[in-house]
């Protein structure tokens, strides 16, 4: 029984980070097409980067990662609320970094994006594990 539940976490947690890996991929990719290549306001090409990587991470957390299976709309939206509420504090910490980054440090908006990205996957993970799908497998 331990040894089931050890692989399942670690199976979660390999799942996570592959889905991670993607749903970071989407972020930066998308940041750097409106950034660096369509000339959007790097601040207005993060929050979009950002809210389009949090659907894909939601939809793939919920079946893939956590398998979260939820019986009515009321529990549904209970889980997406509370989702998008723990992504919009890493999305704060997001945004927050990556001004500070970038407008006081100087640095490159793309390094910046890659380095803020990192603290932002471990604190989803700890956020989407307590928080949203708590009671998923």
């Amino acid at each position: 029984m331990l040894d089931k539940l050890k692989s399942n976490k670690m199976k979660r947690l390999l799942l996570y980070v592959v889905f991670g890996v993607l749903t970071t991929a989407v972020n930066i990719f998308l940041f750097w097409l409106l950034a660096d290549v369509l000339h959007v306001q790097y601040l207005i090409s993060n929050l979009l980067a950002i809210v389009v990587s949090i659907l894909f991470a939601y939809i793939t957390n919920k079946w893939y990662v956590f398998k979260s299976k939820t019986e009515t709309r009321k529990e549904l939206i209970r889980e997406f609320i509370t989702f998008i509420g723990a992504r919009t504090g890493t999305l704060i910490f997001d945004m927050v970094g990556m001004f500070v980054l970038v407008s006081f440090l100087n640095l490159d908006s793309l390094v910046s994006k890659i380095f803020v990205n990192i603290v932002v996957v471990i604190l989803n993970y700890v956020f989407s594990r307590l928080l949203v799908f708590k009671g998923a497998e």
